[in-house]
């Protein structure tokens, strides 16, 4: 079928209910709605046809108002979040238990020997400035290349607008600068820092300002450390930290006996060695059979306080973190202290967080659609957003500082930054941890996970053991540990630990829509029976209408397009076209026309007679037949 007798056949349709003009089919459509006020617009007087036209149109707009907010009000896709308590058996927390100091002093000391020569001869001089009184071994000399790298500068801030920059182990400075550093130092004027350059011998550096020598010895050490350190190949790290028969002396989960041999064992570049119990990586997660201390997980450990680094670690103590099976521990972030001589009661309750995904929040299920590389997935762990942050923050530094920190697992085929093989490593890692800007790319790259287990802990401490009982105490873990009828253990490096659910209540805090389609259909619907007393079947008549009215503007504008072919045409022929009575004379005068290449008839002989026509006539029959007669 083609396109002209459909149209004609839909106007033919057309013919029957609305008409053929716009104003037909507006006054078709007051007249038949079911929708309250244009009906009045067209049968009412002419004052009152204006007073209803207004109010229609009034309430028309109300309602396409309250439309606009109610649409967006769904398209915000707002959450509710409800709490439900229920009460079942749970599986106990994976429980990663941690030494404040990563590595034995005794095991790392040979590494670390010219850094502590160092940083002894800089507190001298920074506790006794005056020339004189330093009582620091001149026999050995200081490795001041090492020092250059990333060295401690005095600040005196006495003129803050020009304040002036000493170098704790400059040799050239004066009398002066000493008597100057003495007197600021009393006046407390005065502010260690630590000095970042691009790269040796440059002058793009900045200075790290503490309020505290204390900090800034600490920040400096650890910067230094770490170059040291990243060059030690795994293997040794793990040999030189603190190991899980040494430092796990009894255990005991509800009433079955446990070792160290049931915990897994992961290197933490903060903690060094560190001890998972529970983590469901090779077998299934531990149930709790009841709630109480009693049906917990009873440790007692020994940190050997003894053998700390003096410069590294200035807390002491065993840094522990409760977490779900097969997550990884950023005891860092989430992490608590327990005390050494001290028994630590941590009551565990259990919170279930339910997120909604897109398009309610941004958050992930897996990870799997998040742009950062995940570095920690080597340790087949599943998501988290401090992964996240951690693998693009190392990422950036891979990208910027063209090596890897060694805080953080390693990209393939990068290596950790060091003084020797990237001078300007700490400034860059500086400025890239001060950015904003960088922290926010990774905060908007990352998620939060959809589902998540947040354990909340109850932490209480009693002085352990007691006075009385501390001596039979010791001499037990002592022989238990060395075979030894010494005691070789003390208070300061003894700690027991009681973890264990408090009750089996647990919280879900889960997200719903705020809004649904049902929510969003019945509103729409009420509004608009509200405001102009319509409803569905009214949705539908507007419809029809607006469909009729393509109808009449498709049929103008063919009406339109042909009137406009027949204009080109008059303008291409401007003589009127000929005439059929014309066109078959001039095709029958054309058959009489001679033949090619026959010679035309000769005019007759002045006075022979013309031919007679009459004998070539053909004679009628006669109707009465040829034997009729005639009267």
């Amino acid at each position: 079928m083609n396109l002209k007798k459909y149209l004609v056949r839909a106007l033919h349709r057309l013919q029957k209910g609305p008409g053929y003009t716009y104003k037909e089919l507006l006054v078709w459509y007051c007249d038949n709605t079911n929708t309250h006020g244009p009906k009045r617009i067209i049968k009412e007087g002419p004052k009152k046809k204006l007073i209803w036209f207004f109010l229609t149109l009034l309430f028309a707009s109300l309602v396409f108002w309250q439309w606009g907010i109610l649409i967006n009000t769904y398209l915000s896709y707002n959450v509710t979040s409800s709490l439900s308590i229920g009460f079942k058996t749970m599986k106990f927390p994976a429980v990663t238990i941690c030494n404040a100091n990563p590595f034995k002093y005794s095991e790392v000391k040979p590494l670390l020997k010219e850094l502590d020569r160092l940083i002894e001869a800089a507190l001298e001089r920074i506790l006794q400035p005056t020339p004189g009184n330093s009582t620091e071994n001149v026999s050995l000399p200081l490795d001041l290349e090492l020092w250059n790298q990333i060295p401690l500068v005095l600040i005196d801030e006495h003129d803050k607008d020009n304040p002036i920059i000493l170098d704790i182990f400059d040799t050239n400075q004066t009398a002066v600068d000493n008597e100057t550093a003495t007197d600021s130092r009393a006046n407390k004027k005065y502010k260690l820092a630590v000095k970042l350059c691009s790269h040796q011998g440059s002058e793009n550096c900045t200075y790290r300002n503490f309020s505290s020598a204390a900090q800034a010895v600490t920040e400096w050490y650890i910067l230094q450390s770490t170059s040291i350190l990243s060059k030690v190949p795994l293997h040794e790290r793990i040999r030189m930290g603190y190991q899980a028969e040494d430092m796990i002396l009894a255990c005991l989960y509800g009433a079955e006996p446990c070792n160290y041999k049931n915990f897994t064992q992961i290197y933490h570049p903060d903690h060094g060695n560190c001890y998972i119990f529970n983590w469901g990586m090779d077998e299934e997660a531990l149930n709790s059979s009841n709630p109480g201390a009693e049906f917990g997980l009873k440790l007692i450990l020994d940190i050997s306080q003894q053998d700390y680094i003096p410069y590294l670690s200035s807390a002491a103590g065993a840094r522990l973190m409760l977490h779900q099976q097969k997550s990884f521990p950023f005891l860092k972030d989430q992490g608590i202290y327990a005390m050494a001589g001290t028994e630590t009661s941590i009551g565990v309750l259990v919170d279930e967080l339910e997120r909604m995904g897109y398009p309610y929040s941004d958050c992930t299920v897996n990870g799997s659609d998040v742009p950062v590389k995940n570095l920690y997935s080597q340790y087949n762990t599943s998501y988290s957003i401090q992964a996240c942050l951690r693998s693009c923050f190392q990422n950036h530094m891979v990208e910027i500082c063209g090596c890897g920190h060694y805080m953080f697992p390693l990209p393939e085929g990068v290596n950790y930054c060091n003084n020797e093989d990237n001078p300007g490593w700490a400034y860059c890692y500086s400025s890239l941890r001060a950015s904003i800007k960088q922290r926010q790319i990774c905060i908007d790259s990352c998620k939060e996970t959809c589902n998540d287990t947040q354990y909340k802990m109850t932490i209480s401490m009693a002085d352990w053991p007691s006075e009385a009982s501390e001596d039979w105490i010791f001499h037990i873990l002592s022989y238990e540990r060395d075979m030894s009828t010494n005691v070789t253990l003390d208070r300061n490096g003894i700690i027991k630990l009681n973890i264990y659910f408090q009750e089996y209540n647990y919280r879900t805090i889960s997200e719903s829509a705020a809004t649904t389609i049902v929510w969003l259909l019945s509103s729409l619907g009420g509004q608009f029976g509200f405001w102009m007393g319509g409803s569905v079947l009214c949705l539908i008549e507007f419809g029809e209408i607006i469909i009729d009215s393509l109808w009449i503007t498709i049929i103008n504008v063919i009406g339109w397009c042909k009137g406009l072919k027949q204009r080109r045409a008059r303008a291409r022929y401007p003589d009127a076209p000929p005439t059929v009575s014309e066109l078959v004379e001039a095709h029958t005068n054309l058959g009489f026309q001679p033949e090619p290449g026959r010679a035309p008839a000769l005019p007759p002989e002045p006075g022979t007679p013309p031919p007679n026509y009459d004998s070539l006539r053909v004679q009628p029959p006669d109707p009465l037949g040829p034997d009729s007669d005639t009267e």
